[in-house]
Parts: structure tokens; sequence; C-alpha cells
């Protein structure tokens, strides 16, 4: 990202290739935070069973939070259903109460080892409470790429303070402050895109 800068004096310059901000590692970051966001936006389905609706529930498994995925086999038998054979049936009731405390909005239905979850029909009050979830996983979304950009910044000031020039330094936080807009924008786009979808009856 830097390659258009050039050094105004020789001193400068060899501060310059002291300090190189890994922009990539702060994007690479930034697009994990997207990537989480879209994979909980999956989970926020439209009236329509999905198995990828569960990806963002976390079991209390083995004294971990474990994905369901990874205690049970999820299965969309039909349109409005969703079912979970637990492979360990000591983790049934720790599933379910995953499931009920997520805001899904799903009552699970226990069948032996056997989850099975009925999708509701989304009324008009639900679609309004699924847009608020949407809204609240895309702040988490920007909440985690401002703290990559802080990272960012705080490398920059530790570099400013070992000698790095205000112009490396503007052109650094500029850099930044560039990769955070462009990507806090994905996020606002994504949003309004899924609460279109949420709404579209």
């Amino acid at each position: 990202m830097s390659g258009t800068k050039t050094a105004s004096s020789q001193g400068r310059e060899e501060i310059s290739d002291d300090f190189e901000l890994d922009t990539d590692d702060l994007k690479r970051r930034m697009d994990g935070a997207m990537a989480n966001l879209k994979t909980e936006f999956a989970s926020l389905r439209t009236g329509r069973a999905s198995g990828s609706m569960l990806e963002p529930v976390m079991v209390d498994a083995y004294g971990s939070m474990t994905p369901i995925n990874q205690v049970g086999t999820v299965n969309v038998p039909e349109p409005r259903m969703v079912t979970i054979n637990v492979w360990d049936k000591s983790l049934v009731g720790k599933v379910e109460k995953a499931i009920r405390n997520s805001g899904l909005g799903i009552n699970p239905q226990l069948n032996g080892t056997i989850i099975m979850l009925p999708i509701p029909e989304l009324n008009e009050e639900r679609r309004r409470e699924l847009t608020k979830v949407a809204g609240t996983y895309a702040e988490h979304g920007r909440v985690s790429i401002r703290n990559v950009r802080r990272d960012g910044m705080d490398q920059i000031k530790k570099a400013k303070a070992d000698g790095m020039s205000e112009d490396d330094q503007k052109f650094w936080e500029s850099e930044v402050q560039e990769l955070t807009d462009t990507m806090i924008k994905l996020v606002d786009d994504a949003l309004e895109h899924k609460q279109a979808e949420i709404m579209q009856v």
C-alpha cells in the first residue's frame, strides 16, 4: 500500500525503512471480522430452515465453548425444520439450552438424542426483532474493525515516539483510516442488504 511515498531526506528514508506498517495484517484481521459477521448474518434466516442459522450458537461442551456442528450432525429434512443429532447424549440438555438462549426465537423439541427445531413463520414483529439482531451483529463487526484500527494507530504512535517523522506518521495514519472506512462501509452495506432480506415477505 505504501508504494507512492518518497523520502524528503536521507534521515527520513532510514526511519521509513525501519518502520513499515503491516497493512496486510490489519486488512486480514478486518476481513476476519467481516467473515464472522457474514456467518452471524447467515444465522438470521428468513422463515426458511438452514443449517447455517446455527453457526453462531456455541455449546458449553467438555469445558469449552464449541460450535454445534462439532457436537452433533445438523440436517434440514424439510423447508421449515432443522434437526441436530447430538452424538453424546450427556450434551443434549446443553445444546438445547444454547439454542434457547441464542436469540434465534426457536423452541427446540427433544426426541432422544435428536433435537428438532421447527422454524416458525415470520410475522412482522419477529422480522423487526431480527433486523435489530442484525444491527447488533453489525455493531459488533464495526467494533472489531475499530479495534484493529486502534492497534494500527498504536503501532504508528510508538514508531513516532521512536523518531518517525510527522509526514510519515500522517501517511500511515491515513492508510489505516482509509482501510477502516472501506471495511466499515462493507459492514453497513451488508447490514442494509440483510435487513431488506429479512423484511421481504
